[in-house]
């Protein structure tokens, strides 16, 4: 191979010679045209480039296309660029903050100076932006000194640009160009302009500069685009059936939980079909949890700054929580409590330990207090008080990847019973460019990590693995689930942790008869259950599990005549742990039966002169209809027959 070659390894294992200076562009058409004409950036020794950037050294190389989650990103980058080329064509004079792309989409937060904006302008963007694409400008990389990046913006007198290069260093810094559009930006972009067929702004928000409140108050306009305008179309679609799946419409049409200024934002109540909801849940939890061995705790709300201090989340999310508690006693300050693990961590250590004894299981439905910021508050799914189902397990060495396994199981366990079925399970370790943000030694990490990695593998889960996602004290293995809709969440994580056991001088007694440090694996397979519920309302549109929902049945006379066949009926079903109620207003059945499906019971119960004569109920399932006349052995044993299968281990 002569000097001016290359070998490039592609995803399939195969390696290929190339000139030296050759592009992502143009491997992808040394491969097909077809591939080529779909190429949005290259990934090249697992960095995302340009696809028309220059690979000058032996490289491992992915071509990305719209299928890839990172030429998404790329896509959507670019598309923040575009918009900003509309926005500054109809809106002369206007400043830039940042425009990074987001999970669906993108947005810009821009400083109109005294123009204003407001939705009404938004189809102009749009009708902007589309006129652009078609230009198919190329996104022009051009790397730009220091000096020379600070004159450019000084002379456009863009602040916010300026404050973005003082944390640059001279020689790591680029611009991008398109059409008449440059930014300060580190890329990577989409060839042109052309591959954008599709744009939509989806709203506008208020956005302090740098996420302070102390500075000035940005507009934030949030976009998404699409390759293909059939996307765009089934995109908004499922936007429309987000809506109606809304956890906060739904939650209040089903009366599950509110909100007070008065408490505090970010504080839900919760109502009492919702309460009823959330024991169901625990309760389903806590018997999982008793089969495996847990042992349940409670913890106090608050606990000892210096508690929090020998953890390490003080240091770490100390002024972005709930400020200290001064007690009357000069120098003693409390903290509402921000995690169950250093209270689980003090009651492990309340009497010696002998390896015998490992593992130990604690389990907790503790609830802990976050200070979010208010513009990050949004319904159940982020919240500043909330109750997480978090257990704590400390274990030998030698135990840990048995135990994770039984973790994994449990969480799969879960999934199953609630209907989620489409999920991934994500690897996330620490940056290894970044270890200053990570506690513990070298030594640790790797063993933690090496066991979630075997863990995963040896159940065979569909895994992804992404570097700098692993907490602050240990790796962990986080659950992404699709919901009905397709979007992404986190559910569910596990984290193996050999660092707090050390900061608090966690012991057992070995066989050797030494001291030596249990591993702690750290658990939640629901979460928190603020967010669990307002997944599950919007994965299910409010049609819970049978066997979670508040309101399982209802029983509907057909006249007050029939009132007390109803609540005889209603006491045997309870005597069954079926649970409803009596609808027993002055109204025709057909209003009653629509008021029920409105509120998603599962089952109604129809009572008339008929079926008290043959003791009886007709039944009717939401969402399906009449099922026929039963007796109420037949009712009940049919209603068992649905939970056994939903429960089923």
């Amino acid at each position: 191979m002569s000097n001016q070659q290359i070998k490039i390894t592609l995803p399939d294992g195969s390696v290929r010679e190339y000139e030296k200076g050759v592009s992502g562009l143009q491997i992808a058409l040394s491969i097909s045209e077809g591939l080529a004409r779909n190429v949005l950036a290259a990934k090249v020794n697992g960095e995302v480039w340009d696809a028309s950037r220059a690979i000058n050294q032996d490289a491992t190389v992915q071509l990305l296309t719209w299928n890839d989650a990172e030429g998404k990103n790329t896509f959507w980058h670019s598309s923040a660029h575009l918009m900003a080329e509309a926005l500054e064509e109809l809106f002369p004079g206007i400043k830039f903050g940042i425009g990074p792309p987001i999970e669906n989409g993108f947005y810009y937060d821009v400083d109109f100076g005294d123009q204003p904006l407001d939705g009404a302008e938004l189809e102009k963007i749009e009708a902007k932006m589309v006129e652009l694409a078609k230009q198919k400008n190329d996104y022009i990389r051009k790397e730009v000194s220091k000096k020379d990046a600070v004159a450019y913006f000084k002379e456009k007198g863009d602040e916010y640009k300026l404050d973005l290069l003082e944390g640059l260093e001279d020689g790591s810094i680029t611009f991008y160009e398109q059409g008449n559009f440059v930014d300060l930006c580190r890329g990577p972009h989409i060839p042109n302009t052309g591959f954008i067929k599709a744009a939509k702004l989806l709203n506008i928000a208020g956005a302090y500069w740098r996420g302070d409140e102390k500075n000035k108050m940005l507009t934030r306009i949030y976009g998404i685009t699409f390759p293909k305008a059939k996307d765009l179309q089934e995109y908004l679609q499922m936007l429309e059936e987000a809506k109606k799946r809304d956890h906060r419409k739904l939650g209040r049409e089903l009366e599950l939980f509110t909100f007070s200024e008065k408490v505090g934002m970010g504080l839900p109540l919760w109502l009492p079909k919702g309460t009823l909801l959330r024991e169901r849940l625990v309760a389903f939890m806590k018997k999982a949890q008793d089969k495996s061995g847990y042992q349940q705790v409670v913890t106090p709300h608050i606990g000892h700054k210096v508690l929090y201090e020998t953890s390490g989340h003080y240091e770490k999310y100390g002024k972005d929580s709930f400020q200290p508690i001064a007690t009357p006693n000069e120098g003693e300050e409390f903290l509402l409590k921000p995690m169950n693990c250093p209270h689980h961590c003090e009651i492990y250590k309340h009497k010696p330990r002998s390896y015998k004894d490992l593992p130990i299981r604690y389990a907790e439905f503790g609830t802990v207090y976050r200070y979010e910021q208010s513009g990050e508050l949004h319904g159940l799914t982020r919240v500043r008080g909330f109750t997480q189902d978090d257990a704590h397990i400390f274990c030998r060495p030698d135990q840990v990847k048995e135990e994770f396994i039984k973790v994994i199981d449990l969480v799969l366990y879960v999934f199953k019973a609630l209907g989620f079925e489409d999920f991934t399970a994500q690897i996330s370790l620490r940056d290894p460019e970044k270890r200053e943000k990570y506690i513990g030694t070298d030594e640790a990490w790797n063993k933690a990590e090496s066991a979630i990695i075997e863990a995963a593998a040896e159940r065979g889960l569909q895994t992804v693995t992404e570097l700098g996602e692993a907490a602050f004290y240990g790796p962990k293995l986080d659950f992404m689930v699709k919901d009905a809709l397709g979007r992404k969440w986190q559910l569910g994580t596990i984290q193996v942790d050999y660092n707090l056991p050390e900061r608090f001088q966690l012991e057992y007694i070995g066989s050797d008869n030494q001291k030596h440090r249990p591993v702690m694996i750290h658990r939640a397979p629901f979460g928190s259950l603020e967010r669990f519920v307002a997944v599950l309302i919007e994965h299910c549109a409010g049609n819970f599990p049978l066997w979670l929902s508040p309101d399982q049945v209802t029983i509907l006379p057909i006249s007050e005549k029939y009132i007390a066949y109803a609540e005889q009926i209603k006491a045997i079903l309870e005597e069954h742990d079926i649970m409803g109620n009596i609808d027993n207003r002055d109204e025709k059945i057909g209003r009653k039966i629509r008021d029920a499906e409105v509120k998603k019971v599962p089952f109604m119960l129809i009572v008339g002169e008929k079926e008290q004569a043959e003791a009886k109920v007709s039944v009717r399932k939401h969402g399906e209809g009449d099922l026929g006349s039963l007796t109420v052995d037949e009712f009940i044993a049919h209603f068992k027959a649905i939970i056994d299968q939903s429960l089923r281990k």
